[in-house]
């Protein structure tokens, strides 16, 4: 971590939220932890982390209790997400960008209003382009498939907490930050994702060169635009019309 005195040449905030099931509106936590640049050009996690307790407007649902475990005792007195999330968002310490594990899903809550349309990286997206040959990608799978360095057990818990998540994302961002330029991240993040395997059907699991081109245009028309993006640029890899233009939004869990 870098010294209270230092000063970093860049900041990207991880976000990871929790939400009552109940609206597009309803979070019910938010976690943050901070990496940044130093003097050395390595990127490493910052002393600067916390979360809060945020009331969601109305009871959290079962369903997500079961999850996260939040009750609605324990965001009976916590301010309004209105009230709270620039405070978070747009920090006083200047941010290159905001971060999350798939963060189609903060970008839902953390609007361009609340984070002053900041620029995202989604670590699952460069997961994908970076680490291919893991067999997951989810924030958790990603902690004990590649083990990171200096990540505390214990800080990492519980899972599906904000503040705990955040902390577990950090590392991976920390590593891609020190693999890859940001330009790069906040490119892939800006794409849909780009599934290294076949999802379903006859070539289900084999990387998509492995499969002969007439598996690869059926999944043109798939419902999840990971898939068509992913078959898009399979096709213009092999010299054929050029993937489309993507547009913001995620598709399903891989």
């Amino acid at each position: 971590m870098t010294a209270a005195n230092s000063t970093p040449i860049a900041v990207v905030r991880i976000v990871d939220l929790e939400t009552g099931g109940n609206g597009p509106h309803e979070v019910c936590e938010i976690g943050w932890q901070d990496v940044v640049q130093t003097q050395d050009g390595r990127w490493q996690l910052d002393v600067e982390r916390g979360s809060l307790m945020v009331n969601p407007g109305r009871p959290i649902s079962p369903e997500t209790k079961a999850v996260h475990h939040i009750l609605d005792s324990d965001v009976a007195g916590a301010p309004l997400w209105r009230e709270v999330a620039s405070s978070v968002l747009q920090p006083r310490r200047p941010l290159v960008a905001l971060a999350a594990h798939r963060a189609a899903f903060e970008q839902r809550y953390c609007t361009a209003r609340l984070t002053g349309g900041a620029e995202w990286i989604c670590t699952w997206k460069c997961a994908l382009r970076l680490w291919p040959d893991l067999p997951r990608f989810s924030n958790q799978m990603l902690r004990y498939l590649r083990m990171p360095e200096g990540l505390v057990h214990e800080l990492g818990l519980p899972a599906h907490r904000a503040l705990p998540d955040a902390y577990v994302t950090a590392h991976h961002l920390r590593d891609m930050l020190n693999e890859a330029p940001l330009e790069k991240l906040l490119a892939w993040s800006a794409e849909p994702g780009l599934l290294p395997r076949i999802p379903s059907g006859p070539g289900r699991g084999k990387p998509w060169d492995h499969v002969d081109m007439e598996i690869v245009q059926h999944f043109l028309t798939d419902r999840d635009r990971d898939v068509r993006f992913t078959a898009e640029t399979e096709i213009a890899r092999r010299g054929g019309e050029p993937a489309r233009e993507p547009s913001p939004a995620q598709g399903r869990l891989l």
